[in-house]
């Protein structure tokens, strides 16, 4: 992905800068060639001497740009599990991904880490974000996922005799579990998503409290994935499953409902993020019945959701990472609603807006393995900025309206925002001039 060139100034407005630290009332930012060099205190700023283009935050927020840490690229109008992998051909899902990636960097996320894509779609879709073909966030890929046989993922009928090869691979016993991470590494990911447990869209065979892997199947993708130089995350709801992952050990762990003090433990000793996704079960529960969703499975959600929200404020509390990211492309949690999983754990979870925001952006860049580059507003990493116009810690949920983000920036570049419309718009008209 090519940085800008030249000097980047963006005034005028508080600077949080993606720590944890109080955000600083009369901030600034300056990038040269895409590349952060002072973020902070105006009155404490370098002079620049050169020309530069200036960003006015307009009395508003400068802060990283956002990491969507369990994103879903070819999820799209999701209303039953059977729809991840037969509803559309592959050929139209690539196109989706496409347009989904485009959605997230205009909502002002400028990276992301993909939990999981049908075939090995989000791996090519990352090359052609890098190349600059189509826009979106620097994402990190994973690929198809692993689950045990008859477990949450195994739901196409023997007899259809079509498999769930596009999706996800399934295997019995720790040999085809090493075999499925062989495949993965050949098609090129970078983290190795599995299913531990199952979930409450599964109430009859495959609910929160199930199985779906075994250890044994676990520990030898782990030490396969990890040979290769790959990270490894999975599905973990069940307290079971959760700490067999932790012992497996598992690098990340997505959800983390039912956490035990076992669990908490082993968690917290080897410090692994985890992304609870929360929203999802909240738009379950509240928009579940106009999709058809049983009373059982939206009983099921709620002792999620509960289950979760108590599990991701006390992993917090106790000084571990949470990451931000939830199941976005269902039919009731549409791509591009993003931003309602961080206003979710202000106003429903209990954590506090700068809490929120560090989960979104330090902890982000954290899981993605890319801290050093990403995730805070400091001299030397890249330029991803967010500008939005208001007051996010005084209110969260403006990040959920696109109008009030100015610019969403990614190495020095302005790539949307309504600045970048602006723009635009005076372009086709110098144009028309």
């Amino acid at each position: 992905m090519k940085s800008a060139q030249g000097t980047l100034v963006i005034r005028n407005g508080q600077l949080v800068d993606g720590t944890g630290a109080p955000p600083i009332p009369e901030g600034v930012l300056i990038a040269r060639d895409g590349r952060i060099v002072y973020a902070g205190a105006a009155a404490s700023a370098p002079p620049v001497n050169e020309a530069v283009q200036t960003i006015d935050a307009r009395g508003g927020t400068i802060l990283p740009g956002l990491v969507e840490a369990h994103f879903h690229p070819t999820y799209f109008n999701v209303a039953a599990l059977e729809d991840l992998d037969i509803k559309y051909p592959v050929e139209y899902v690539t196109l989706l991904a496409a347009c989904n990636s485009k959605l997230a960097l205009e909502c002002g996320y400028t990276s992301a880490r993909s939990g999981g894509s049908l075939f090995n779609v989000d791996v090519w879709l990352k090359k052609a974000i890098e190349n600059d073909l189509i826009p979106g966030p620097r994402l990190a890929a994973s690929g198809r996922e692993i689950c045990g046989v008859g477990g949450l993922m195994d739901w196409n009928p023997d007899y259809r005799k079509i498999g769930m090869d596009g999706l996800v691979l399934l295997v019995n016993g720790p040999d085809e579990a090493r075999a499925a991470v062989r495949k993965l590494v050949k098609d090129g990911v970078e983290w190795v998503k599995t299913y531990p447990t199952g979930d409450a869209a599964a109430p009859d065979t495959n609910d929160h409290h199930t199985l779906c892997m075994t250890f044994d199947e676990m520990h030898a993708v782990v030490q396969t994935a990890h040979n290769h130089g790959l990270k490894v995350t999975g599905h973990c709801r069940a307290t079971e499953g959760i700490k067999n992952a932790l012992r497996a050990g598992y690098d990340a762990i997505e959800h983390g409902t039912f956490m035990d003090d076992e669990a908490m433990d082993l968690l917290l000793e080897r410090d692994v993020p985890c992304v609870p996704a929360l929203y999802f079960e909240y738009a379950s529960i509240v928009r579940g019945p106009e999709f058809g969703l049983s009373q059982r499975v939206i009983d099921g959600h709620q002792e999620t959701l509960d289950g979760g929200s108590e599990s991701a404020l006390r992993i917090l509390r106790a000084g571990g990472r949470i990451g931000m990211g939830g199941d976005y492309g269902f039919g009731w949690n549409p791509h591009g609603d993003y931003a309602r999983e961080l206003t979710f754990f202000v106003k429903h979870v209990g954590f506090t807006p700068l809490e929120t925001l560090k989960c979104a952006t330090q902890t982000g860049a954290e899981i993605l393995g890319r801290a050093d580059e990403l995730g805070t507003l400091q001299a030397g990493k890249l330029a991803d900025v967010l500008v939005v116009d208001g007051d996010v810690i005084e209110d969260i949920s403006i990040l959920e309206d696109r109008t009030r983000l100015l610019a969403v920036v990614q190495g020095g570049v302005v790539k949307a925002g309504t600045l970048a419309l602006s723009s635009l718009k005076k372009l086709e008209l110098d144009k028309q001039g």
